[in-house]
């Protein structure tokens, strides 16, 4: 079993939860063919501006691969681009954690080998595997 970080504004957590299910866009293809069907999704929700300031990246949940990759084009998620993100997989266990903030996991996070530049392991991507090290660490942090 693989886990992934899953990368997402908090609009698209809210489909998440909605929906029971993850998507990426056509260009991230090559990624979520390699996920299979019991790997374990994190949720990581990147820094964005609202209405009452600076929301900070944080990891907000975990959910179980439940389904093979499938297509589906109906707009589920937002994107600034318009896409849909129609490469999707089902998911099942969909956990919540809040918002566990992400900067005070860094210095300890093994696949973050840039510390002072962190942001670019994440920055494209949609989705990243994680080191089993990495899953304990996370899954840690969220039974605080």
């Amino acid at each position: 079993m693989t886990h992934w970080l899953c990368i997402l504004n908090r609009e698209n957590w809210k489909s998440v939860l909605d929906h029971q299910v993850w998507g990426v866009s056509e260009r991230h293809r090559n990624t979520i063919s390699r996920v299979t069907i019991g790997d374990g999704l994190f949720f990581y929700l990147v820094g964005e501006q609202s209405q009452s300031g600076r929301l900070e990246s944080a990891v907000c949940g975990h959910a179980d691969v439940a389904s093979d990759v499938f297509r589906d084009i109906k707009r589920i998620f937002t994107s600034k681009t318009g896409e849909t993100y129609p490469l999707r997989t089902r998911l099942q266990d969909v956990v919540s954690f809040g918002e566990i903030p992400f900067k005070p996991l860094i210095p300890d996070l093994s696949f973050i080998k840039n510390k002072k530049r962190w942001s670019g392991h994440l920055q494209g991507k949609a989705m990243r595997t994680l080191p089993e090290r990495d899953v304990a660490l996370i899954f840690k942090a969220a039974e605080k």
